[in-house]
């Protein structure tokens, strides 16, 4: 009987030598069952090799092509082996988490339909079948479920409104321009569980009258891009997809098109720029018609909770923020990865806990929460919960779940520059607020950094980021200023 042994085929295990220790293990003397499933998201410990044995898989991290040979010398390795890791599920980083959205991303064969099921897959979609569509937004509503940018709007709300909008075609747009730095989750869903975001979509297609959807990809995701449409190929071939048409685009590359408005006109084939509303896209979106836009996270939620019903998935979590949040470790951390926790979780414990500190091993100065345009939390409210409601306490925003980490040495006068600079060079130019108001931030940043007037161009910069977060159309402009006033808030010596 062979032996499965896993190999993530996920970009970043890859980037780290994944293929040629799949490569290797093909070529050893021994009846081997090799599954290319996705990571775990332990991307410290990546390539992360996993063997199936009576108790469970067992681990080997940091696998090398060099390696293969002496780890299975005397055969297939075991528990006792010294490099082993022990049991994967009872690593202390994994152990503590509660995962619901990538309950499936890491353990199971990413284009296999029969694992997907085997793991759950597909009974959200069988229970949506036999519901009515107001009652799948019922659901939806009530399970608490939000979207993971900086507004964190309600999903059932916005479905609820394309359900109650008339009109002959309506669309499910998945927004997967995942461009915040420091986030992740987005492409190891459609690298490691593509056929949930496909269920959720066409769960969301069933709940408000859509029979056409499109998942709008960031082009610097291959990986991801080949996975969806493998995987829409083969559910299309088994007969789940049944009238609706689903397609991938792939986007120019363009950060503002993350924001809703600007993707639909990239996806109409037009330039990436932003809409003014009203209409709102659930009212006027793709070609002028309803339509749903959500990110892969909430899409990908959506089947357990129709799966384990709205209580089930309300019940994680704290006050108005329900459910688990998919929260990805990136900068200065010793252990980066993915966790998904319920919301309500200490800032300290997630940075510290599960990501053991920094990867230097100086103190932590700040983490930057929310992608580029979110806000420098200081260590000083490092207790503060990652939940919506605690975090608008602070000023700081949850966005899609993206810590960056900075030590002491960081110098955050730099990142404030940056925060305008990189404004400046994804503004659409809509509106002068941003595309103006990001040149001229550079540009004072760059006199109190090097001394003239600092006093008063402090002043200016503060009057200067009132008048983006007021004035601009989106929240590119109006979210930049954000980290700027963060820093010069709580770390006015840089700034």
């Amino acid at each position: 009987m062979s032996t499965r042994v896993y190999v993530p085929a996920d970009a970043t295990a890859c980037s780290l030598g994944a293929d040629p220790v799949a490569d290797t293990l093909q070529g050893l003397d021994l009846d081997l069952d090799i599954v290319r499933n996705g990571s775990r998201g332990l991307y410290w410990l990546e390539p992360l090799l996993e063997i199936e044995t009576a108790a469970g898989h067992i681990g080997f991290g940091g696998a090398t092509a060099g390696q293969i040979a002496c780890l299975f010398a005397s055969g297939i390795p075991d528990a006792s082996h010294e490099n082993c890791l022990g049991l994967v599920e009872e690593i202390p980083y994994l152990q503590k988490q509660q995962r619901l959205t990538c309950a499936r991303v890491g353990i199971t064969d990413p284009l296999s339909l029969e694992d997907y099921a085997d793991h759950g897959g597909l009974a959200g979609l069988e229970v949506a079948r036999a519901m009515a569509a107001a009652d799948i937004v019922s659901t939806v509503t009530d399970s608490g479920l939000r979207g993971r940018g900086g507004a964190a709007f309600p999903t059932g709300i916005k479905w609820q409104t394309v359900l109650n909008t008339t009109a002959e075609q309506k669309y499910i747009v998945c927004n997967a321009d995942e461009g915040d730095s420091g986030t992740f989750v987005d492409r190891m869903i459609m690298e490691s569980d593509p056929f949930v975001l496909i269920e959720g979509m066409l769960i969301a297609g069933l709940a408000v009258g859509a029979d056409c959807g499109y998942i709008y990809c960031r082009a610097e995701y291959p990986k991801a891009i080949a996975s969806l449409n493998q995987a829409i190929a083969i559910a299309g071939e088994a007969g789940h997809l049944g009238d609706f048409q689903l397609e991938v685009r792939v986007a120019a590359g363009a950060y503002i098109c993350g924001e809703e408005t600007s993707l639909l006109e990239s996806l109409e084939g037009k330039r990436g720029v932003v809409r003014f509303r009203p209409p709102l896209p659930a009212v006027e979106g793709l070609f002028g018609k309803p339509t749903v836009v959500n990110n892969v996270i909430s899409l990908a939620t959506v089947p357990i909770i129709l799966a384990r019903g709205a209580d089930y998935y309300r019940d994680f979590g704290v006050g108005r923020s329900m459910g688990t949040l998919t929260v990805q470790l990136a900068g200065n951390i010793k252990q980066g990865g993915l966790i998904e926790v319920p919301f309500g979780v200490s800032l300290r414990e997630i940075v510290e806990e599960f990501g053991g500190g920094t990867a230097s091993g100086k103190p932590i100065k700040a983490v930057q929460a929310g992608g580029p345009l979110g806000t420098y939390v200081p260590s000083s409210q490092l207790d503060t919960p990652l939940d919506y409601e605690a975090f608008k306490e602070i000023g700081a925003m949850v966005g899609h779940g993206g810590l960056v980490v900075f030590d002491t040495d960081a110098d955050l006068g730099a990142m404030a520059r940056f925060a305008m600079e990189f404004c400046a060079e994804e503004s659409c130019g809509k509106c002068t607020p941003c595309r103006i108001g990001s040149v001229r931030g550079v540009e004072v940043i760059d006199k109190i950094r090097g001394g003239a007037e600092p006093d008063d161009n402090r002043i200016l910069l503060q009057d200067l980021c009132q008048t983006m977060i007021d004035g601009s159309l989106c929240g590119l402009g109006g979210m930049a200023p954000l980290p700027v006033l963060s820093i010069m808030e709580h770390f006015p010596d840089e700034l």
